[in-house]
């Protein structure tokens, strides 16, 4: 999907392309491009003299092919976006996508897999906006604001999911079921505080680099500064919910240990409890030529009672003890 945007009265305007004749008359500041075809990659090459890498999205690019400078003063630039998963079973994740920019005479190429929701709401901000963009430098700078405002709603979220967790583990009782589906959440949650701080880390990493190539005018590069004490700010709180999260594990691992050692204990009182009985068997058992029963009528019935008073001897100690809770 090719889709220009264009500066009309101070707002973005937004155009699908379908066929190059509707391109040539197009005079946009962004380029955006969406999981493109190579007809295309085609249009833009023949409108803008741009040549779109292959490799423009692929996530096995070496670090020093994420951000570099061509000779005709091209600007490339490789970020991922945070996409949140919805949490229900079966849907998609959360995920990092991964984003090429590039920045040829004032206008702004984007190139991605699918679409992002930074990039719906810079979209949604710049049509109800006037004056918000001047220029495609605008643009790729209010995507990373955006950017860090989306994680810092994820983070959010994540503080709530955590708020909800602990109610579960702290104020109830935790038995297998609970503890699994609680493990659960913490790991889903925990993958969303690692990429939020992957993603915030490659935004500062991309800002850092459009600072570093003096595009940017005074304006630009004090917004610039800006998102990055933002994104600073974030930091924080990714290392806290980490924390947090490694207490939830913890504590719910140790749930499950309590549950666990409930039930050896419920085997180590019944192997003590039946060792007695066992014992006594065993040698009544035993088929000796003079054994007092042969010369007693009540000698097994004796040694039964005798068997049930050694199970219930060594029961009576534990309940005293406590054991038995």
């Amino acid at each position: 999907m090719l889709n220009v945007f264009s500066l009309v009265s101070g707002r973005l305007v937004q155009e699908e392309i379908a066929d190059p004749a509707t391109l040539a008359l197009a005079h946009p500041v962004w380029v955006d491009l969406e999981a493109p075809t190579a007809a295309e990659k085609g249009w833009i090459s023949g409108r803008f003299g741009l040549t779109i890498p292959s490799d423009a999205v692929d996530d096995d690019l070496e670090e020093s092919a994420r951000f570099y400078e061509e000779d005709n003063g091209e600007l490339h630039i490789r970020s991922d976006f945070l996409i949140e998963g919805d949490g229900v079973p079966g849907a998609k994740p959360s995920r990092n996508v991964r984003v090429a920019f590039i920045l040829q005479q004032n206008v702004l190429f984007s190139i991605h897999a699918e679409d992002l929701p930074v990039f719906r709401l810079l979209r949604l901000r710049a049509r109800r906006t006037p004056a918000l963009i001047e220029d495609a430098k605008d643009v790729l700078l209010k995507l990373f604001d955006a950017d860090a405002e989306y994680s810092a709603d994820a983070l959010e979220g994540i503080y709530d999911s955590l708020e909800a967790v602990s109610a579960r583990v702290l104020r109830h009782e935790v038995d297998d079921a609970t503890a699994g589906e609680v493990l659960t959440a913490i790991a889903r949650e925990e993958d969303l505080n690692g990429r939020i701080r992957r993603n915030v880390m490659d935004t500062r990493r991309a800002l850092s680099f459009m600072m570093r190539s003096r595009r940017l005018n005074a304006e630009q590069f004090e917004e610039a500064r800006q998102i990055l004490r933002d994104i600073d700010s974030l930091d924080s709180h990714t290392a806290f919910l980490f924390d947090k999260i490694n207490f939830l594990m913890d504590a719910t691992v140790g749930f499950i240990n309590i549950n666990q050692n409930k039930i050896i204990k419920i085997f180590s009182v019944a192997s003590v409890a039946l060792l007695p009985p066992t014992l006594i068997a065993s040698v009544y058992g035993m088929n000796f030529k003079h054994m007092p029963e042969l010369d007693w009528s009540f000698g097994y019935p004796f040694a039964l009672l005798l068997m049930l008073a050694s199970v219930a001897t060594p029961y009576i100690y534990f309940r005293r003890k406590g054991w038995l809770r």
